[in-house]
């Protein structure tokens, strides 16, 4: 498994997951697709445009196990705004190995969001913090989300 930045040429890829991301997240922010079965993609088109924002793509043996946008590069504080793992390589070590690279590449301070409701996500944001930062994390609930602060 490696990390590695998106380029252009990866953004259809990185559309298919996005699909995949936005579909797992209606569960809990009871989104449905639009007309034509896409979901809104302002995030994607931030990660491939804005200049303070970076898509990185997950892979092992050239296939997508998913994606993770970060916002705010010019900020004091780094956003995890967007992270994805396919089902398949979830609970395997994939996602933590993941967030650890993407964080490394920008060291200093993150929040990340998750939703309550969506346990998966609480337990592994929880341990991610634990395990990048040791006691040193805060959680705070910011309504619609909680956010978990930490440094690298």
């Amino acid at each position: 498994m490696h990390v590695r930045p998106a380029t252009a040429a990866d953004r259809p890829t990185v559309e298919r997951l996005w699909l995949m991301f936005r579909h797992d997240m209606s569960e809990f922010a009871g989104v449905v697709p639009r007309p034509d079965g896409t979901f809104r993609s302002e995030r994607v088109d931030a990660a491939f445009g804005d200049p303070h924002w970076a898509a990185y793509l997950i892979e092992r043996d050239r296939a997508p196990l998913g994606f993770a946008f970060v916002r705010a590069l010019d900020a004091p504080t780094r956003v995890l705004n967007s992270f994805f793992v396919v089902r398949a390589v979830r609970r395997s070590g994939v996602g933590l190995r993941a967030v650890q690279d993407v964080l490394a590449r920008h060291p200093g301070s993150w929040d990340v969001a998750f939703q309550d409701a969506n346990l998966p996500a609480v337990h592994f944001w929880r341990h991610v913090a634990t395990t990048v930062a040791g006691p040193g994390w805060t959680e705070e609930r910011r309504p619609p989300d909680t956010w978990i602060s930490f440094a690298v």
